[in-house]
């Protein structure tokens, strides 16, 4: 067969598969371009998931007459200065756009340039355009589409149900709305009830408010500030605290000089800065906003412009890395679980509760200011912590008020279940689980002692004897090096069993077989693409789980407090390693709500 040049209606058709894969896609490349025009306000309409008609309309700059001819041509473009492709500042530049939705759909622009004495129309249908005409339009422009893909029937089999086809195109312009809060955005259509995100001032303050608006109101309550500058490339945006999360990374938003882009740049990165706080399966909620030189990122990498290429993009990365690690640092105690009694604020109003007209202010249990007693320790907080295998409980009645309550933390009072340790603030009360906040401790412990001068062993004086499975042994032996660095020494013991000679002193007594079991469990799932330190973070977090003050086991008062004064100097101590809350707080004034003394 001979080499023949394709007709200009073929080519544009071809090109609408790559840039107008389904509805969304138009809706994408029109809100961007009415992004570039600088408008201020955006409408977006759809009807039929956008695939009988797709209304879009702005107050940007418009255009002239012969802009609107020229527009509708393939690769014009009013975005590029030259032809340097290295210094891309708008959205869109390509100039396929128009034509290419023009070629599979009926297309119909309306505009008005302020030059201009009123407004001009054009139409396209399937590639055919009509003559340029006079219309009435304001300001802006308004672009119609009508019948997506009629003019190629067998896209068409490929679209999702009108529903689905309607959630893309939402999710498309959430993101171009959380990328630009200074635009006002509707989107309404017959799929959906009208939404609108007003123009939010400028600063972090207007981002945040757009990113409530539409991340919603958990995410605003749990919002965490990042920020992170070097070598002229910027990170800043906003990360849920570890206690809102989700059960995959469709809530991680990246921007890259105001572009929505998807990239695995950013999902290593998050999963890196969150790795402390996180369990494997949860996802925290993420948006940030990545600005540089337009010359060090390439977003001509995708027909969609949805990926980009960093010339450094390990810069890029570690610079995402050390923001969220900063926030998350800055935020450590903060928790999801402080949400002031309204996880039991249902127990307290069921209606088959008595009611009762007895007034509280007469009552001795009326609120009374704390007493503060000279209660001290004479030891250092964790010396008294380690001091102790205590064989009685903690009667809160026994433990005078001491200066601790003035403490973030409060003081101890006593001990539930044999788990949970209850401290009494100026302002409430806090619950902790002793098991996550001493898991906590140690890992932190275990960090700083790997980074300043090596984790300290201690020799077992007969070697403890772990059977296991052939395979399991195996791989345990190939990571040796890894566990030495944690002061975990383990040799080959014949076939099917290893011999532990040296564990990390920070833990204390421990039981070998268990913590060999839990790490050979966790290697299991490592790959050699997963950095040193992430799988040194995870021995160390196992181990962490082993060397800390188990469930079940009764604390004195002093080991609670020396515990509560340990949380209080530790990094990260609102979660345990696992992602958990370590402490939950209770506000007296809500307390007093629950039982309606307020």
């Amino acid at each position: 067969m001979p080499v023949r040049q394709l007709p200009e209606q073929i080519v544009n058709r071809i090109a609408a598969g790559e840039v107008v894969e389904r509805p969304a896609s138009a809706v994408k490349e029109l809100v961007e371009n009415a992004i570039d025009a600088g408008g201020t306000r955006i409408d977006i309409f759809t009807e039929g998931g956008g695939r009988r008609r797709i209304a879009i309309t702005d107050d940007g700059s418009g255009m002239t007459r012969g802009d609107l001819a020229l527009a509708v041509e393939r690769h014009a473009t009013s975005k590029l200065d030259d032809e340097d492709l290295l210094r891309i500042r708008t959205l869109g530049f390509r100039g396929e756009a128009l034509p290419s939705i023009g070629s599979v759909a009926k297309l119909a622009i309306t505009t008005r340039h302020a030059n201009e004495p009123h407004a001009w129309a054009l139409q396209v249908d399937a590639g055919t355009k009509s003559g340029i005409a006079p219309a009435a339009l304001a300001h802006g422009t308004r672009v119609e589409v009508n019948d997506l893909f009629y003019a190629t029937p067998a896209r068409l089999k490929f679209l999702k149900t009108d529903r689905t086809e309607a959630e893309a195109i939402r999710e498309v312009v959430r993101r171009l709305a959380m990328a630009r809060p200074d635009i006002a955005f509707t989107l309404a259509g017959e799929e959906r009830a009208p939404v609108t995100w007003a123009a939010a001032l400028p600063g972090a303050a207007g981002r945040l408010t757009r990113l409530g608006d539409i991340l919603g109101s958990d995410f605003r309550t749990h919002a965490i500030e990042v920020s992170a500058e070097r070598e002229g490339v910027s990170v800043e945006g906003f990360a849920a605290a570890p206690s809102l999360t989700r059960a995959n990374a469709l809530g991680q938003y990246l921007f890259v000089n105001g572009r929505p882009v998807r990239d695995k740049l950013i999902l290593g990165a998050v999963r890196a800065a969150y790795a402390d706080y996180l369990p494997r399966d949860r996802h925290p909620i993420v948006a940030l906003f990545v600005t540089l030189d337009p010359q060090e990122v390439d977003a001509n990498v995708h027909p969609a412009k949805t990926e980009v290429r960093f010339r450094n993009a390990g810069l890029v990365r570690a610079l995402i890395v050390h923001a969220l690690k900063e926030g998350l640092a800055r935020e450590g105690r903060r928790t999801a679980a402080n949400t002031n009694g309204a996880a039991i604020t249902t127990a307290f109003h069921r209606e088959d509760l008595p009611r009762s007209g007895y007034d509280w202010r007469s009552s001795p249990a009326a609120p009374f200011a704390p007493r503060a007693s000279a209660m001290a320790f004479a030891e250092a907080p964790q010396a008294a912590f380690d001091a102790y295998t205590p064989s009685a409980d903690a009667r809160g009645h026994d433990a005078p008020l001491s200066e601790a309550v003035n403490q973030p933390l409060g003081a101890a009072r006593t001990q539930l279940h044999e788990n949970y340790i209850v401290a009494q603030t100026n302002d409430g009360l806090i619950l902790v689980d002793q098991h996550a906040a001493h898991e906590r401790i140690v890992y932190e412990r275990l960090k700083a002692s790997l980074e300043k001068n090596g984790v300290q062993r201690q020799m077992l004086l007969i070697p403890e004897i772990v059977e296991m499975d052939e395979a399991v042994v195996e791989k345990l032996l190939a990571r040796t090096g890894e566990l030495e660095k944690y002061g975990l020494a383990i040799e080959s013991f014949g076939p099917g069993a290893v011999a532990v000679r040296e564990t990390p002193s920070l833990l204390g007594k421990t039981n070998a077989a268990s913590l060999l079991r839990d790490l050979a469990e966790h290697m299991a799932e490592w790959d050699e693409a997963l950095p040193l330190e992430r799988r040194l973070m995870h021995v160390a977090a196992t181990m962490a789980c082993h060397g800390s003050v188990r469930s079940g086991r009764i604390l004195k008062v002093e080991e609670m407090n020396a515990l509560l004064r340990e949380m209080e100097a530790t990094p990260n101590s609102g979660q345990c390693n696992h992602g958990r809350p370590t402490y939950v707080e209770l506000k007296l004034a809500d307390i007093e709500k629950l039982f309606g003394r307020r």
